[in-house]
This record gives structure tokens, C-alpha cells and sequence, in this order.
């Protein structure tokens, strides 16, 4: 069976869809899959708009022979991917790994509503348009997937059949590669991860740490080995969001056996539930700090904390999630 991938990022460049593509890519051969990957940097050197339409004749030309087309993005890759496969009369799935729509009016267009309430409300034409385009596409796709059981809730409202929206969680190198830090601070050592986004709440991890008898790291770009042996190191892991689809960081710290601190927001507790970190209110300054207090005062219940996220970490293996894609696939193909 023969399946083109769309993605707008692919290594050597970073990011969730590089990493799942490159996953795919390696591992269904071996279960009888043929696959081809457009990524959409083979385009992005032309003018805005132009760049769109030669990847959808790229596509189109690829598709040739593929019984399905998978899209890692409702916007970039994922309109052109619609609409080749529909003119190609190609199976197509969409990967969303959170609300595109609402990230670009957050970051380019001044939008402060948090998810929830950016689902009932109008903004401008910009996000208007952003907004149609994403669910054009996931109506067109014959199968939807999604990392959480939150944002299966999120797009599932978008359409008259939310059957079609599948959660099946992004997978890890169990346990993950680490190079452990030679500069690591002496002390109990906080750590986050992440991009220079609004909803991340890094300022607020600063604020509360100023003072504070603890060394705090943020980083926002580093090769995963390296930055997988900084989470190894640290003494708890937080996570500050005021919104998050999945979060693959909570996962690794897991999985690396790191205490782990987290918002209870999105996707967050369904890995975060008290037995296996520590859930506390976004945007509450005071419990954030009183959560890295207790972790330090107390690093035996934290102990006991991670050793069962240790466990939920195995349901992110890397066979279970091809495993599931693979499922996915075959009966989108013979529907």
C-alpha cells in the first residue's frame, strides 16, 4: 500500500510533525507500506500564496499511484493535500496537533481568549479565514487524528460526525536518548521546555523563581539528545501552559523518572492526576511555587510519584502508536 505524507516541517528542521514523519517513514516499510514525503520546504523559497499552489502540483503529481494522502497540518500542507486528493480521488487524513487557528490569532493577531473560549467566539477576517480553512480541511479528511482525548473534544465540535477524529497519542523513544549536561547549576535544579509563546507561562515560572534557593532553566531549541539529559538531571520538570494539546516533555520526564509539576489545562490530566505529579491551576503564581516547595521538601513522595509515571509512560511506546496508524490507515483505505 502505497501513502504520501504532507509536512511542513521535516528534519534536519525541528517539531512535532518532523519527528512523527520521520517516524512513519522508517517504520512502515516494514509492515508493507511504501511511503513518499513532500516536505513543504521544497516550495517555501517562492512568494506567499504561489508557494501553496506548486505544492499542491507537487502533490498531485506524487499522488499517482498512492491510495492515500496524510497531511501533518490542517493549514500549511494540509489545504493543498485536500484538495489534491480530491482531485486525485485519493483516501486523506489530517494530523492536528492543536487548534492552528487559534495559535496564529494568539501569536500575529492579538487574540488573548484561551482555547475554550476561542471555540464560541468571532474574531476578524484573518482569523476567520485561518479558522474556515482548518475545518474545510478536517471535513474533507476521511479520518482525523489527534494527540489527546481534550483536543478530540475540541475538533470533534467542528463537524456533524466526530466519529471520524481518532486520539491515538504521539509515541517516545523509550527511554530517551540523554547526553547529560557538563554546565549543569549546583542545587535543585528546575527545568522547562518550549516556545517563546504566550500561553507557555515562562514569565510566571521566573517570577516565582526570583528569590527562590533553586536554579532555573528554560530552553526553547536544543538538539533532543541534549536537552533530554538536562530533564535526566533536573530535580522536577514543569510544565506552566495555559494550554497544551499533549505534551510530549511531561512523557519524556516521565519516562527519564522526573518529578514533574503541570497545569491542570488540555491535555495535562490525562498524564498528570496526582499519582503521577503534581496538578495545579493555571495562572495561580502561589500554587506553582508551593508545587516546587513540596518537590523539594519532600523528595521521597516525589519518588513514589514518578515511579508511576514511569509506568503510564510504556502507553507512548513507539509500537503501540505505528501500531494504531497502521489500523487507522487500512481501514480508511478500504472504506
Amino acid at each position: 500500500m502505497d501513502i504520501l505524507i504532507a509536512t511542513g516541517v521535516y528534519p534536519p528542521e525541528s517539531g512535532g510533525p518532523a519527528t512523527y514523519t520521520k517516524l512513519l517513514e522508517d517504520r512502515l516499510p516494514g509492515l508493507g507500506f511504501k511511503v513518499t514525503v513532500l516536505p513543504f520546504r521544497v516550495v517555501r523559497h517562492l512568494p506567499p500564496g504561489i508557494r501553496h499552489i506548486a505544492y499542491f502540483f507537487k502533490l498531485l503529481r506524487l499522488s499517482r499511484g498512492v491510495r492515500l494522502i496524510y497531511a501533518q497540518d490542517p493549514v500549511s500542507v494540509g489545504l493543498p493535500a485536500a484538495l489534491a486528493a480530491f482531485v486525485a480521488r485519493k483516501r486523506f487524513m489530517v494530523r492536528l496537533g492543536g487548534d492552528y487557528a487559534w495559535e496564529q490569532a494568539r501569536q500575529r493577531f492579538g487574540v488573548t481568549d484561551e482555547l475554550d473560549d476561542f471555540q464560541t467566539k468571532r474574531y476578524g477576517l484573518g482569523v476567520g479565514l485561518l479558522r474556515a480553512v482548518q475545518r474545510f480541511v478536517v471535513r474533507r479528511a476521511q479520518a482525523v487524528v489527534v494527540p489527546s482525548e481534550y483536543m478530540k473534544r475540541i475538533v470533534g465540535a467542528w463537524i456533524s460526525n466526530p466519529e471520524k477524529v481518532h486520539r491515538i497519542y504521539s509515541s517516545i523513544h523509550l527511554p530517551p536518548p540523554t547526553e547529560l549536561p557538563t554546565d549543569r547549576p549546583e542545587g535543585f535544579l528546575v527545568l522547562s521546555f518550549g516556545r517563546r509563546v504566550p500561553w507557555k507561562g515562562f514569565e510566571a515560572l521566573e517570577r516565582v523563581s526570583a528569590g527562590e534557593p533553586w536554579a532555573l532553566k528554560i530552553f526553547s531549541d536544543l538538539p533532543y539528545p541534549s536537552a533530554m539529559g538536562w530533564l535526566k538531571s533536573a530535580d522536577v520538570y514543569v510544565n506552566n501552559s495555559t494550554y497544551e494539546g499533549l505534551s510530549h516533555q511531561l512523557v519524556e520526564a516521565f519516562a527519564l523518572g522526573t518529578p514533574v509539576i503541570a497545569t491542570n489545562v488540555g491535555g495535562n490530566p490525562e498524564l498528570v492526576d496526582n499519582e503521577t505529579g503534581i496538578l495545579i491551576p493555571p495562572k495561580d503564581d502561589d500554587a506553582l511555587r508551593d508545587a516546587i516547595r513540596s518537590v523539594q521538601a519532600d523528595p521521597e513522595a516525589a519518588k513514589a510519584r514518578t515511579a508511576r509515571a514511569q509506568e503510564k509512560a510504556k502507553e507512548f511506546s513507539i509500537g503501540a502508536t505505528v501500531g494504531q496508524v497502521v489500523s487507522l490507515i487500512k481501514n480508511v483505505c478500504a472504506s
